[in-house]
């Protein structure tokens, strides 16, 4: 997969993911535990099935006996699903969208721990402009009284995403042995990740309340925007570093604000809007000068220019 294709395929992944504000805000009667339960069980059914098309019945076969890297995977991706919704039903879709964008800080930062990655001065400057947009946005909507406990739920996804794509990069780029490589498959973690979302929340989302309209949005959750763009987000790991990837996540908060914004009346004051340029001039600026330097690289005598 090309570069740019993965750029692609990034956006469109936050595309998806930014749809789970504005949709969650047109739910009827499912509550905050129901709600992340039933996306997570639509989850873990569409992964279901995916996962059989493309790996067949071995796939369950081998699920219980997956290395430790998978189940760490999992355990991740468990805690992201589960937060993320639950946040969602306890402040604004701005808020928790803020409180999610300090992943990239958090991520560079382990992957120079974990990873030993050399990070460039411009991907650092990215995400320092990033923050400074994140850091006002939040200043702005803490003074309005915003709920504690939703952002301290929030806060959780970014951590665990962290943890997440490093662990994804440190398997993406193993060993080319294809016996290491069956044995390093990722996707399970998905699939298992939903699974476990949805144990945590059963107990907590009795007695069901969801209406019929409610149950067709969530399933649209639990497939179309939350399914498919994870499915996606492991084969993107394996071509873009995990800061970078970060960073371009950060388009779900331009997005996210904007779908709640247009379809949920949540509008945004003028710190969002600032916070939000900021962010996307960074992502913008990161990714035309990583563009121009393997452009240049390319060029003849670039490679004798020093």
């Amino acid at each position: 997969m090309s570069h740019r294709r993965a750029l692609a395929l990034m956006v469109l992944i936050t595309l998806l993911w930014s749809m789970a504000g504005v949709v969650s805000r047109h739910l009827e009667q499912a509550g905050s535990f129901e709600v992340t339960f039933w996306r997570s069980l639509f989850n873990a059914v569409t992964l279901s099935i995916a996962l059989t098309l493309i790996r067949g019945p071995r796939l369950w076969r081998t699920l219980l006996h997956a290395p430790w890297p998978v189940w760490f995977s999992a355990v991740c991706w468990s805690v992201m699903f589960t937060a993320f919704m639950v946040a969602i039903t306890l402040t604004t879709v701005a808020n928790v969208l803020v409180t999610m964008a300090v992943g990239p800080l958090i991520t560079a930062l382990f992957a120079r721990i974990f990873l030993r990655h050399r990070l460039p001065i411009r991907t650092w400057l990215a995400i320092a402009a990033a923050g400074l947009g994140i850091a006002w946005m939040f200043g702005q909507e803490a003074r309005s009284g915003l709920s504690l406990t939703g952002t301290l739920v929030a806060l959780a996804v970014p951590l665990a995403a962290a943890l997440n794509f490093t662990m994804l990069q440190h398997v993406g780029h193993g060993p080319a042995d294809p016996a290491k490589a069956a044995r390093q498959d990722m996707l399970p973690a998905v699939l298992i990740g939903a699974v476990l979302s949805a144990l945590y929340t059963l107990p907590f989302a009795l007695p069901f309340q969801a209406s019929t309209h409610d149950l067709v949005l969530l399933a649209m959750l639990g497939s179309v925007q939350l399914a498919l763009p994870c499915l996606l987000l492991v084969r993107v790991s394996r071509e873009l570093p995990a800061p970078e990837i970060a960073l371009l996540g950060l388009l779900e908060v331009v997005f996210g604000v904007s779908w709640a914004w247009l379809g949920a009346g949540e509008t945004p004051g003028a710190s969002t809007l600032t916070g939000g340029a900021l962010v996307l001039g960074a992502l913008v600026a990161n990714e035309a000068l990583a563009l121009l330097g393997r452009h240049g690289k390319r060029l003849p005598g670039a490679a004798s220019s020093g």
